[in-house]
């Protein structure tokens, strides 16, 4: 008999018992998830409270707190530093810097300074240009020095109508200036003021034009004297006057000394900021820093003592702070040249520093507050 060699047995394989993966899936990656939450929270809260104890408790730390609140007390958020350093230090501090300007006031000028006159020569006189900018930088900030080589070709610039401020690049445009920058501080409620009240004392062409106190009342000033030295101090209106002071605003603190830095270190700058600063050097020129700030990744700001040390490695003998903040800008050939820090563009202004290169054109400078009284005036109107 033949075997059926292709016929093999049936056999029944048993079904596979049904699983199911999905929910235990979930049940795992839920406990996953509870215990890497946890273990977030209990990272967070070590790091927390050494971060803490690091920031409040220690030399190191203590300075980094003291920096950012200084920073918020150059900004229209100056009542947040009182969470980083409380409120009675907040009003110390504030203090204690308005002190320590005033001791720097105290320091006199030296006759160091000597404004160049031009020769008189048979051949055509070669010139620098009226004006230079060049770049300059640090760890956390860009921005630019503009150099101005004759001082008397800086006039004080205005508004150019009642009632409201004006941008620095309309000033510069409408007066046919070279160059400008913003100049001196003004009153400005909720930091959305009209930008047509300054602060302290406004000098033009050697015209007192604005003064919100007496004569004998003293400021602290930025100016330059009828020879074209820089004058930076505190001052009375008649003081200033007889001292033959052409242009000036009120503005603090004077930084650079007969050629000396009286900032000390990092922690005495003032915090980290948009500038505006103005220095001279020995053979006369005038020096502005102008620095962008409050912009991540492109520039974070300058603490006084950064422009200092720049002011110094060129040249300056004395240097004084301007209004800065969301005011600073430079403006050359009608053009902006740094990045404003103001959300809303290039701020409305009381007063400019200009360049002119004719001085006739300066004259079309007029006052706009003659006749007003300052305690009417409303910063806030538009």
């Amino acid at each position: 008999m033949s075997a059926n060699l292709s016929s093999r047995p049936q056999v029944q394989t048993a079904s596979k018992p049904k699983r199911k993966p999905a929910a235990k899936s979930k049940k795992r990656r839920s406990s996953f998830g509870v215990t890497l939450f946890f273990y977030t929270v209990f990272v967070l809260l070590i790091f927390g409270t050494f971060f803490s104890g690091w920031f409040f408790l220690t030399e190191s730390g203590s300075n980094l707190r003291f920096m950012l609140a200084d920073t918020l007390i150059a900004t229209q958020h100056r009542d947040w530093a009182k969470y980083l350093i409380g409120s009675d230090e907040l009003e110390k501090r504030v203090n204690s810097y308005w002190a320590q300007f005033d001791r720097y006031a105290e320091v006199k000028d030296k006759p160091i300074v000597h404004v160049e006159s031009k020769p008189v020569v048979a051949q055509p006189e070669v010139r620098k240009p009226p004006v230079e900018v060049e770049p300059i930088s640090g760890n956390n900030f860009k921005g630019y020095l503009l150099s101005v080589h004759d001082p008397k070709m800086l006039r004080i610039a205005v508004p150019g109508k009642v009632g409201k401020g004006e941008k620095v690049s309309s000033m510069v445009q409408r007066l046919g200036a070279v160059a400008g920058v913003n100049a001196g501080g003004f009153v400005d409620p909720e930091w959305m003021g009209n930008g047509f009240q300054p602060t302290g004392l406004v000098m033009s062409g050697g015209k007192l034009f604005y003064n919100d106190g007496g004569m004998n009342t003293p400021n602290h000033m930025v100016g330059i004297d009828k020879d074209g030295r820089m004058v930076a101090g505190k001052y009375t209106p008649n003081e200033l006057i007889k001292m033959g002071v052409q242009d000036a605003v009120t503005f603090a603190p004077k930084f650079i000394v007969n050629g000396v830095g009286m900032i000390k270190n990092q922690a005495d700058g003032w915090g980290i900021a948009p500038r505006t600063c103005m220095a001279q050097k020995e053979d006369g020129t005038i020096m502005f820093a102008i620095i962008d700030g409050r912009q991540p990744g492109y520039s974070i700001g300058a603490t006084l003592y950064d422009i200092q040390k720049i002011f110094l490695e060129h040249g300056a003998v004395t240097a004084a702070n301007l209004d800065g903040g969301s005011s600073t800008v430079l403006v050359k050939d009608n053009k902006i040249v740094n990045k404003p820090s103001s959300e809303y563009g290039e701020r409305y202004l009381p007063t400019a520093w200009l360049v002119f290169d004719d001085p006739k054109k300066a004259d079309q400078i007029k006052n706009i507050w003659e006749g007003l009284d300052p305690s009417k005036i409303d910063p806030s109107k538009w």
